[in-house]
C-alpha cells in the first residue's frame, strides 16, 4: 500500500463517520511530516452550518495543531474534489498538495468545473493528485445516495398515504355532516 493510499484509508473513515450522520459522506485527513495533524467529515445538516465541509473542519484542526493558519508543507487528503469554498480554503491555508479521491463533475473546484487549486493567477499553487482509491470512495458515495434515493421515496409515499387519509376522513366529517342536517329537516 502507498503512503498516498494509507491517508486516503484515512479520509475513508472519516467519511464513513459523516454516513453514519446521514450526511454526505465526504472525509478529510492532514498529514505533516508523516503524521495526521488534522482529520474532518461532512457535518453541514448535523451542525446546520454551510461552512461545515470535512476540509474546512481539517484545516481548523490542522492550524490548531501548527499553531499557524500556515499549512505548508502539509499534504490534504479527501474522499471527494473539494467544492470552490474548500479549494479556496486549502489555497488560502497554503496547503502544499493535496490528493483527491473521487472527482466531482458537477461541483468540484480541483479540476472539473474550476481548478482552483493550480490556478496560475493566485499567489500560491496546489500540487494535486487525482484518482487514489477512486473506486472506493465512488463507493461509499454512491451507497449513501443510492440509499437516500430510496428514502426520499419511502418518505414521499408515506406523505402521500397520509394525504389520502386525510382526504377520506375529510370526506366521512363532510358526510355525516350533510347527513346530520338532513336528519333535521
Amino acid at each position: 500500500m502507498t503512503r498516498d493510499e494509507r491517508y486516503m484509508k484515512e479520509a475513508i473513515k472519516q467519511a464513513k463517520k459523516a454516513y453514519a450522520l446521514g450526511e454526505v459522506p465526504i472525509g478529510c485527513v492532514i498529514v505533516y511530516q508523516d503524521k495526521i495533524i488534522g482529520r474532518g467529515y461532512n457535518r453541514r445538516n448535523t451542525d446546520k452550518n454551510t461552512l461545515a465541509h470535512a476540509e474546512i473542519t481539517a484545516i481548523n484542526k490542522a492550524s490548531r495543531v501548527m499553531k499557524d493558519w500556515r499549512l505548508e508543507e502539509c499534504t490534504l487528503y479527501v474522499t471527494l474534489e473539494p467544492c470552490q469554498m474548500c479549494a479556496g480554503a486549502i489555497v488560502q491555508a497554503r496547503v502544499t498538495e493535496t490528493v483527491i479521491g473521487a472527482m466531482n463533475p458537477k461541483a468540484g473546484c480541483g479540476g472539473s468545473i474550476l481548478n482552483i487549486l493550480e490556478m496560475p493567477e493566485f499567489n500560491h499553487q496546489v500540487i494535486v493528485r487525482r484518482g487514489i482509491l477512486e473506486e472506493e470512495c465512488q463507493s461509499v458515495l454512491k451507497k449513501f445516495f443510492r440509499e437516500l434515493r430510496v428514502r426520499n421515496r419511502m418518505e414521499k409515499q408515506q406523505r402521500r398515504e397520509k394525504q389520502d387519509a386525510e382526504a377520506v376522513l375529510q370526506i366521512k366529517i363532510d358526510d355525516e355532516g350533510e347527513n346530520q342536517r338532513g336528519e333535521n329537516l
